[in-house]
């Protein structure tokens, strides 16, 4: 028996009707899929199945916390999820990906395993840039990355904690050099 054998549907034995699968995706199945991106959680997965006269229709519903490491600090942080997808399934030959919604099985198989599909909802639900709310990053490490970087032009106020924000704008007082007003004055002007 295969790890993702839960995660199979056996899409020969659906008849008319609406057929319902719920899956929990908890530390043992992100474990199991073993990706850096998505490390542990705590999801309901509901797939339900619909036999048409062109295939299966598979429509999931994931809702849940996925723990992500911050960007900032690497903490692990809870992210919502919150997730409503179809996928479209036929027989053919060989397996195949038609575009993003459409997936073609082998008719001799008969079954379509969803376990690394709902892997791929979830991550792909995820921000690009997950971090903490402001104040909420583990300070050592936040303290350790300000000696280590500069404030860039993309950076706002609101991705920096207080107390760093203080003894961060304290220290680019000190070191701001008088000529950089005059040149920007002159940018200004024009």
């Amino acid at each position: 028996m295969g790890k993702f054998e839960a995660y199979s549907i056996p899409l020969k034995a659906i008849t008319a009707g609406s057929h319902t699968f719920k899956y929990d995706l908890n530390n043992d199945y992100f474990a199991k899929i073993d990706s850096a991106e998505v490390r542990k959680g705590n999801l309901l997965a509901v797939v339900v199945a619909k036999k048409n006269s062109t295939g299966y229709e598979l429509m999931f519903d994931i809702n849940g916390i996925a723990i992500v490491p911050c960007d900032r600090c690497l903490d692990d942080m809870e992210q919502p999820v919150s997730i409503r997808e179809k996928l479209l399934v036929k027989f053919g030959k060989t397996f195949s990906e038609e575009g993003s919604d459409v997936v073609i099985v082998p008719e001799d198989e008969g079954e379509i395993n969803v376990a690394w599909f709902l892997y791929e909802f979830i991550a792909l639900a995820i921000p690009m840039k997950h971090v903490h709310p402001p104040g909420k990053c583990n300070r050592a490490m936040t303290t350790q990355l300000r000696k280590h970087t500069t404030k860039r032009s993309d950076e706002s106020e609101e991705d920096l904690s207080t107390d760093d924000n203080e003894s961060y704008s304290e220290q680019n007082e000190q070191e701001y050099d008088a000529r950089w007003s005059k040149l920007k004055d002159l940018i200004d002007n024009d």
